[in-house]
């Protein structure tokens, strides 16, 4: 897939010919789409990994620390299932979703932005990579 085809998706989103920047209006907009195509129960996962994580993906920290934090933090190598994307009056930035870790069902509120599907052929997969390129690019 092109750019331009990613940038025409994008812009179709806000039914525009230019992808618009992101703003608290358009993440409402993109929220109101993402709403109807990411039902509960989808099953997600990091893009990358966490901004807490990143001193200790480069290995600049103590891996048995990393470790532990994992257990109460929600880190991108966990499998998640969506339970909603929280309808915020004026976001900023990106969209939070709410998730429930399948390894010990803690909930996490997590920037939709930093999630994938776990699937890697699956409906939703498009609409949050579009998701994301957008958040990254179009700041």
């Amino acid at each position: 897939m092109s750019v331009e085809d990613t940038q025409k998706r994008i812009a179709s989103v806000f039914g525009m010919d230019k992808v618009p920047k992101v703003t608290s209006e358009t993440l409402v907009t993109y929220r109101n789409l993402l709403s109807e195509h990411l039902r509960p129960g989808v099953r997600l996962t990091g893009r990358t990994d966490f901004q807490w994580e990143e001193r200790y993906v480069f290995g600049h920290d103590d891996p048995d620390e990393y470790e532990e934090l994992k257990k109460t933090r929600a880190s991108y190598t966990d499998q998640f299932e969506l339970l909603e994307i929280i309808p915020e009056d004026d976001p900023v930035g990106d969209l939070l979703a709410r998730v429930r870790r399948s390894s010990d069902s803690k909930v996490f509120e997590i920037g939709l932005a930093w999630l994938t599907t776990t699937a890697e052929e699956s409906p939703e997969l498009q609409f949050l990579d579009d998701f994301s390129t957008w958040v990254a690019n179009y700041q």
